[in-house]
């Protein structure tokens, strides 16, 4: 039987730096960095969602970002689909597709497959948003719980988005999200290692504040306003991008600039907690095909010789001994 086509995965929270290390690899393996993050593929938000820069994207191929309106929302089948024509288009180039971002239910459902749900409509839509609307997502979670259980014991009482789409689902194909989850196709015919980056709490911390005060610098507020100025829904994805929300309050005039930076690095911040532990709890990959970084990489002077001995290694060993602990040697020390 032939070997399977291999791709990376570089994924991590927000500031942990995926995409120097994705960018790095790929210059060192002929390689081609897909986005794996449900933000960056809008296309108004390339400031707010930290997307790589012109020049960036010009170093080595890039593929996926900054692809869709933000009037129209993304979805983990349109990026799983996108994600599999892009890789198919690496591999025919030459090239190692190598994934990049921290939306883990992209990454699942790559790597897992995904059950091809139908569309609810438009009307089972409109309910969805008008419940969370007029309830809020504590509310709809309840009404959720009672509807469809072994859904709603999933999702978070908070998450509103996910609780509208889970609503939806229900009410539009008369089957519930994880009774469709369970009965999800194989998954793709790819081999996976994944480098997932790990790096001490009080290092990201720091790292959100001051890529944060960056954006600031580099024309967030301006990017908020052009958003807003499209009048979009506000349910939309993109509409809740990290500091959107806050930037948004500050537009209106009901927070200052100071308290609105304050509010969007506290919640990205929360974020990044959510993320570290979904990954701890739900590997997207075979846990002996994930290496755990515990360091963040920002720039090219943090990639050392032994640290490329050591990723080289592992990906050519198909990920034999790798786990979700420290991994030994210079990848569990931290920069």
């Amino acid at each position: 039987m032939a070997a399977l086509p291999l791709a990376l995965i570089v994924a991590g929270p927000t500031a942990s730096g995926k995409s120097a290390l994705a960018a790095e690899l790929a210059q060192h393996l002929r390689g081609m960095v897909i986005n794996a993050d449900s933000m960056q593929v809008y296309r108004e938000l390339r400031i707010l969602t930290a997307r790589p820069t012109p020049a960036e994207e010009a170093a080595v191929p890039h593929a996926l970002y900054g692809v869709r309106p933000a009037a129209e929302p993304s979805s983990a089948a349109w990026w799983r689909a996108a994600a599999l024509d892009a890789m198919e288009a690496a591999r025919t180039a030459g090239r190692m597709p190598i994934l990049c971002g921290g939306t883990g239910l992209y990454l699942q459902a790559l790597t897992q497959g995904l059950a091809d749900i139908p569309d609810p409509g438009p009307a089972a839509r409109t309910e969805a948003r008008s419940l969370l609307a007029d309830g809020g997502p504590a509310a709809l979670h309840a009404r959720l719980t009672e509807a469809d259980p072994a859904t709603a014991a999933t999702l978070r009482p908070s998450d509103g988005q996910r609780l509208a789409r889970a609503w939806e689902v229900w009410r539009g194909t008369g089957r519930g999200l994880a009774a469709w989850h369970a009965a999800a196709p194989a998954p793709p015919a790819w081999s996976f290692r994944m480098m997932l980056l790990d790096p001490p709490r009080d290092m990201l911390r720091d790292a959100i504040e001051k890529r944060f005060t960056a954006m600031l610098t580099a024309g967030a507020l301006q990017e908020a306003a052009a958003l807003l100025a499209l009048r979009l829904d506000p349910a939309l994805p993109a509409l809740r991008a990290h500091g959107m929300p806050e930037l948004s309050a500050h537009l209106r005039g009901e927070l200052t600039l100071e308290e609105a930076k304050r509010r969007a690095i506290s919640a990205t911040r929360q974020y990044t907690k959510r993320q570290a532990t979904w990954f701890r709890h739900q590997p997207v990959v075979v846990p002996r095909a994930t290496h755990t970084i515990h360091a963040r990489f920002a720039d090219k002077t943090q990639f050392s010789e032994s640290l490329w001995c050591g990723l080289m290694n592992f990906i050519k060993a198909g990920g034999r001994g790798a786990s979700h602990g420290a991994p030994p040697g210079p990848l569990g020390a931290s920069t």
